[in-house]
């Protein structure tokens, strides 16, 4: 499967560490997720987005990215490809507008579920549907369910609304492939993990496969140095303001402190930084679009 990763902070912070210099980097994991890399960051809330269908541990641009990246919100991933060919147009993150996703997992037999699937995303946004992999299809139907809550160009949208729609989609998957992600437990079973974004607000949902997240350190080292620094960077936070929030689906070794996110959790933090932490709901299926 995949590997992902997420940055959200209340200022500008270079990942490479993550990305590049820990001893478990996403670019040694990329050793056993070979199929390809990408990076999404904003610039003065504009999405910047740098996909290579190369394996990013021998793409000198994997390590030119990750080490001038500076930014308040940060998207990677690294593909193992289950669906869809090795190319760039299938590499995640994907980007509608504003909005960045990248998925870790999986919908079996996917082509025989596809144009179902499709059925349930808005006609006027089908279109945009460029590559043939599941995950780039659950980011549209994800998008198509939000839009009914939220104009997808607010900067500041509801969480809930969010949540709703994720339930709503992963609803319609279970009913559409008759599995359930959260019940999972071989390989080829489905699997919905992801990241979503649109600079402003990060959302995590452990859909199965592990994700983990972080918003403290026991002891930050840039702490008589940050003008941001205050006590949530080295104190475990349930709910309310935090300056950082990382996701990834393996703990990176460093200062951080994570937290296995369970199946079904859904951790976010909205425009102002505050953390919300949410468990497993049941949701109709989303109704197929015309």
């Amino acid at each position: 499967m995949c590997r992902l990763f997420g940055f959200r902070s209340v200022i500008d912070s270079q990942v490479h560490r993550s990305l590049l210099d820990c001893d478990n980097a996403l670019v040694h994991q990329s050793e056993r997720h070979c199929d390809g890399w990408g990076v999404a960051y904003y610039v003065h809330g504009v999405p910047h987005m740098i996909k290579s269908a190369r394996s990013a541990i021998e793409d000198n641009l994997f390590a030119r990215v990750s080490g001038i990246v500076s930014a308040q919100t940060v998207v990677a991933h690294l593909r193992l490809a289950t669906a869809g060919r090795n190319s760039m147009v299938n590499c995640h993150p994907f980007q509608f507008g504003s909005w960045i996703f990248a998925h870790n997992g999986q919908i079996p037999d996917f082509q025989t579920h596809r144009d179902a699937l499709l059925g349930h995303i808005d006609p006027d946004l089908r279109r945009f549907v460029l590559g043939d992999t599941d995950s780039e299809v659950i980011f549209y139907m994800l998008l198509s369910v939000l839009r009914r809550c939220i104009d997808l160009a607010d900067p500041n949208p509801p969480i809930a609304c969010i949540l709703d729609a994720t339930e709503q989609t992963i609803a319609t998957i279970h009913a559409l492939t008759g599995q359930n992600c959260y019940e999972s437990s071989q390989r080829e079973d489905l699997y919905l993990s992801f990241i979503l974004t649109n600079g402003q607000v990060m959302v995590g949902h452990q859909g199965g496969k592990p994700l983990f997240f972080s918003t403290h350190k026991n002891r930050c080292p840039e702490r008589n140095t940050c003008p941001s620094f205050g006590r949530s960077c080295e104190m475990a936070v349930r709910s309310g303001p935090v300056n950082h929030l990382l996701l990834t689906s393996e703990p990176l070794r460093g200062d951080n402190v994570w937290s296995d996110m369970a199946p079904g959790q859904t951790v976010a933090v909205d425009r102002e930084m505050n953390l919300q932490i949410f468990e497993k709901k049941t949701a109709e299926p989303m109704s197929a679009s015309a």
